[in-house]
């Protein structure tokens, strides 16, 4: 006698997003460069739908001063608005993640951390 077994094909159901926002999540550095590798130094996550959160110490600043810019980091920085020592310590900020459903990544050095500070219209995004 021969046993029979059942025999069945599983279908893949499609996968569905179940949100209503197109996803904001971030992974935000600051670091010190010295030639071509970089070190961090502190680094946060920031989400911002459908709601702020995040390792960053203030997400709902830091979300709204993105959406402000429509994620554009460029418009982050201008010349600086405060005179600055020369010295050369350059410090690199990185935005890796995706911001209303576009994939970042972007980055900007600056000869020192005055030069970053004084350099940041929008002070919250990498205030940490």
């Amino acid at each position: 006698m021969t046993g029979m077994g059942a025999v069945g094909v599983a279908q893949a159901q499609p996968v569905q997003s179940t949100s209503l926002y197109a996803p904001s999540a971030l992974v935000l550095s600051v670091g010190k460069s010295n030639g071509a590798a970089v070190t961090v130094q502190r680094a946060v996550t920031l989400s911002c739908a459908p709601r702020p959160s995040g390792t960053h110490p203030s997400p709902t600043a830091a979300c709204a001063d993105l959406l402000a810019v429509d994620g554009e980091f460029t418009q982050l920085t201008t010349p600086p608005q405060r005179s600055c020592t020369r010295e050369w310590d350059p410090v690199v900020i990185n935005a890796n993640g995706v911001w209303q459903g576009r994939s970042v990544s972007w980055s900007a050095t600056f000869g020192n951390a005055c030069e970053m500070q004084a350099s940041l219209t929008e002070g919250s995004v990498f205030g940490f």
